[in-house]
């Protein structure tokens, strides 16, 4: 084993759960060994205290005439549950063929640790390096980085900087250079249905009363039509259409519904009328149930109308959507479809914005001759379903694009069990890290 893959299985050993209050050591002491690692390279290193977990700084010393990149990751993870489902310890790295199985070996140990790496070798090799870099790399973002965006607003000239770079994207298969210069919003509400002050009996009163799980079922139904369009009323006002370049991106792509189909396991495919499977997921917004309850859940029989129901929805948005504005819209339609025999609770979640980026800017340009030089082929530029609401933070605050350079192949199975990472992948990180810096020096 090479002496950076065993440092890198050492940096995958700390459970760095960051939700978990039982891991607050551990995300402590996996802060300071990254700390140690930056130190030991020369960069000038300091670990920043916030209400929750330590954020580190890390940068070369700066050179005037230089542009300045910073390279954005996080070492926090997320919990392990089940842990049954594993077929390795999660926090004991495992080499299987070329995959490196562990919690946070992809999600995103392994993508910004490829980058500390990278410059570890070009200052060893040159004792220099062609830009000055500064590392920001935060222990919250498994749960929605809530002291990062203050931080980047208190530090804004410790972090200044011209552009960004970020690997916690993913590939559109092994081999393929990919770039994602877009990502979608999210806004997340849940709502309750309260019907009878208890639990009645169904036979004695149904058909009577209301019944809370069905008018939770009734009111998810209003969602979509028949053709999966979202019926929130002023839903689409701002949605922007896909450009002609990417729909023709997109469709050169090898086959996104057979993709989807293999990746998911799903039986078969639905969506929005008129997109492909690869335009529904990363172009166009969404309306999701992503949990739903109510009533009796145990074993066998037991004839009850619950007193109360609920749901759990998220929405994936798409650049100009307003994610404060679609939550009161979204507010707005449950209110307005629940029937007046019941009560209807909304309680309104966690947001961030969609973010997208010209990536046939200069930045973006010679971010793609790094991805040619790192893993040979023509480059593809994607969007991507899921959101990173910091990178949009890091936009309006430092004033400058992100480089979504990601390196997590399909089957890498983050937040899942046997999350993995390829060593081809690792490795390639480390060169794309020393080609783009030397591409962005140009």
């Amino acid at each position: 084993m090479s002496p950076q893959l065993a440092e890198f299985f050492d940096f995958l050993r700390f459970p760095s759960i960051s939700t978990d209050s039982r891991h607050r050591d551990d995300v402590r002491r996996c802060a300071e060994f990254l700390a140690t690692k930056c130190r030991s390279m020369g960069l000038r290193t300091e670990l920043h205290e916030t209400p929750g977990h330590p954020i580190l700084v890390a940068s070369s010393v700066p050179k005037p005439g230089r542009p300045t990149v910073l390279i954005y990751g996080h070492y926090d993870v997320q919990p392990v549950d089940p842990v049954s489902e594993w077929d390795t310890p999660p926090f004991e790295p495992t080499l299987v063929g070329d995959k490196i199985y562990a919690r946070g070996a992809t999600d995103n140990k392994g993508q910004h640790f490829a980058h500390l790496l990278g410059v570890e070798a070009a200052l060893k090799a040159h004792g220099d390096l062609p830009v000055n870099v500064v590392f920001l790399i935060e222990g919250e973002e498994e749960i929605g980085s809530p002291n990062l965006a203050p931080f980047l607003a208190n530090h804004r000239e410790l972090l200044k900087c011209d552009v960004c770079a970020v690997s916690d994207t993913g590939m559109i298969g092994a081999g393929i250079p990919t770039m994602t210069y877009g990502l979608r919003g999210i806004a997340c509400l849940e709502f309750k249905i309260h019907g009878p002050v208890r639990d009645l009996h169904s036979g004695v009163y149904g058909g009577a009363v209301p019944n809370p799980a069905t008018m939770v079922s009734r009111i998810i139904a209003s969602l979509h039509d028949d053709e999966g369009r979202i019926r929130i009323p002023g839903f689409y006002d701002r949605v922007l259409p896909l450009e002609s370049w990417e729909r023709e991106m997109w469709a050169s792509l090898p086959d996104g519904d057979a993709a989807t189909l293999d990746e998911t396991g799903a039986p078969g495919l639905w969506g929005e009328a008129g997109y492909t499977s690869l335009e529904r997921r990363w172009g166009r917004p969404t309306a999701e149930v992503n949990g739903i309850g109510g009533g009796y859940q145990g074993e066998g029989s037991k004839t009850v109308i619950g007193r109360e129901a609920m749901a759990k929805l998220s929405f994936r948005l798409v650049p100009d959507q307003n994610p404060q504005e679609i939550l009161e819209l979204a507010a707005a339609h449950l209110k307005s479809v629940c029937p007046p025999s019941c009560r209807i609770e909304v309680e309104l979640g966690h947001w961030g914005p969609a973010y997208v980026m010209d990536p046939h800017s200069p930045y973006g340009k010679a971010a793609q001759r790094a991805l040619v030089r790192a893993f040979s082929g023509e480059p593809r530029l994607i969007r991507e379903g899921g959101s990173i609401p910091i990178i949009q933070a890091i936009k309006d605050t430092l004033g400058v694009d992100s480089l979504l350079l990601g390196l997590a192949l399909p089957d890498c199975q983050i937040h899942s069990p046997n999350e993995n990472f390829t060593v081809t992948n690792f490795e390639a990180g480390i060169r794309l890290n020393q080609a783009l810096l030397e591409e962005l020096a140009g």
